[in-house]
């Protein structure tokens, strides 16, 4: 691969992802309404995305209905503190699944873990506060920057070729270093958060983080899957160099999942 080829997409991939962490850091910074917002845009853009995948008619249904009652479900539910906001994943699961034509229960459930992370994710900001959340955030940039440097620095075996060709052990190895400093980093702080709530760490920062980091990784082999199968490249054109909202958070849905299992289990 020459070198222009390699790093081709970085310069849009860095102007995105600045925009992205304006945008996000606001809504996380202030949180309540103003993440609630923002989390049901992208719920209700990874439920089309998921609908997309399973090859659903493009029109109204698909491209208006489905993602606009997404938003306004989780939107209200969650403003309102409904407990039928815990439906409204299977509902979008659903939904999809039967919108879809191809890989109707891969996506659907893709559907339901997509929005139930968007959950996880206003709950934790909610429950544990700021800090929590960049974690959570700050873990998963460091093993995808870690990931994507020394991947094409270094090369080497790959990770999943049948799955993800671009993966390198290289990367995936760099991405667990990088999520284990920020979790030795922020070890104190974590757990200072949790002291007004009598809560402990389940597990040590540093472990932790790289356990989150893995799933993350995991996050976005489940979706290189599925686009594989589905003979896509990116779920959408949605973010310029980045593809689509699971293109880019298809780790983050994997990190605020397994931070919910460790949570709740350990």
């Amino acid at each position: 691969m020459s070198g222009s080829a390699k790093w081709g997409d970085l310069a849009p991939r860095i102007a995105s992802a600045l925009v992205m962490l304006v945008i996000s850091g606001v809504a996380i910074w202030f949180g309540g309404v103003w993440l609630l917002g923002l989390l049901a845009l992208a719920a209700a853009g990874m439920v089309w995305e998921c609908a997309r995948l399973g090859g659903a008619e493009a029109g109204r249904t698909r491209d208006v209905l489905l993602p606009a009652l997404t938003a306004l479900m989780f939107f209200a539910l969650g403003f309102l503190q409904s407990g039928l906001i815990v439906a409204l994943p299977l509902v979008a699961g659903w939904s999809v699944a039967q919108s879809a034509i191809r890989l109707r229960a891969w996506v659907g459930i893709y559907a339901v873990v997509a929005v139930l992370a968007a959950l996880m994710l206003f709950w934790m900001r909610e429950l544990f506060g700021l800090v929590f959340v960049l974690w959570l955030v700050g873990v998963v940039i460091a093993s995808d920057v870690m990931g994507y440097f020394a991947g094409r620095i270094l090369g080497g075996p790959k990770f999943w070729p049948a799955i993800s060709p671009k993966k390198t052990w290289s990367g995936t190895v760099a991405g667990w270093l990088g999520a284990a400093l920020l979790g030795w980093a922020l070890a104190a702080p974590l757990q200072e958060a949790l002291m007004p709530l009598d809560f402990d760490m389940p597990l040590p920062a540093v472990l932790f983080s790289v356990l989150l980091a893995f799933a993350a990784q995991m996050g976005d082999i489940a979706e290189s899957f599925l686009k594989r199968r589905a003979g896509i490249k990116d779920s959408s054109n949605l973010i310029p160099g980045h593809g689509g909202l699971l293109d880019r958070f298809d780790g983050l849905i994997g990190a605020a999942l397994m931070f919910s299992f460790v949570w709740i289990l350990v």
